[in-house]
């Protein structure tokens, strides 16, 4: 009872809002800039080759990938998927989207640092994402504070792993959006739904870090209690 009905809840209840309008903020946004087509009539994996080369990265492949906003960059094959409401759509928000995928590909070729920070600390956040839970389900059911200690150490891989993230991808968005101005590929007032599209994605990851955040003070809180 004390672990499923507590009052530290309440600490949940803002990141659960914040999560809600971030989705439903990178849903409608990209929905609506989805029928905007880029009047230079440039499909998305287009400009992604085109800036890709532009950087030297012509060994970095496009990839058409199944789902809606499923698209990344994947450094250890240095193959830069795109979804297939992206990869052959000529709308703004699709451009946008492949712009700050291929924003990761020339963080990865520059060797940027918070990147290089993700991407060493994945597998312990892959870890602390599978394991951490459970440990402290059962560290608060039977009372073994060493169980609750671990999840919580695991757990915090998992949030460090999110603040990590926030300056990889508005770094990425950034460069998307220069990328796209410098290289002519949009008219310059497509420039204020591209960057629509993607502060409305990277709203999504700040929703991310804060959950994470609130969850980790509030495990912090329940561990002292039983203290």
């Amino acid at each position: 009872m004390f672990w499923f009905y507590d009052p530290t809840y309440i600490l949940l209840i803002p990141a659960i809002l914040l999560a809600m309008y971030a989705q439903f903020k990178v849903q409608s946004t990209f929905s609506k800039y989805s029928s905007v087509r880029n009047r230079y009539g440039y499909r998305a994996y287009e400009v992604a080759r085109r800036l890709l080369n532009e950087a030297g990265l012509y060994d970095v492949s496009i990839e058409m990938i199944p789902g809606s906003l499923t698209d990344h960059y994947d450094p250890r094959s240095r193959v830069l998927r795109l979804s297939q409401t992206v990869y052959s759509s000529d709308s703004i928000a699709a451009i946008g989207v492949a712009a700050h995928e291929t924003g990761h590909a020339i963080q990865h070729a520059n060797g940027y640092i918070p990147l290089k920070l993700r991407n060493a600390i994945v597998p312990v956040a892959n870890i602390g994402t599978n394991i951490s839970w459970p440990l402290l389900v059962m560290g608060f059911i039977f009372g073994l504070t060493q169980l609750i200690d671990i999840g919580i150490i695991l757990f915090s891989a998992v949030v460090l792993f999110q603040i990590i993230t926030l300056p990889v991808e508005l770094n990425a968005s950034n460069r998307a959006i220069k990328l796209l101005e410098s290289g002519g590929l949009f008219m310059r007032d497509e420039l204020y739904p591209a960057r629509q599209v993607l502060n409305a994605a990277a709203l999504t990851y700040v929703a991310a870090a804060f959950a994470s955040i609130m969850n980790l003070i509030r495990l912090l809180i329940l561990r002292d209690r039983r203290d």
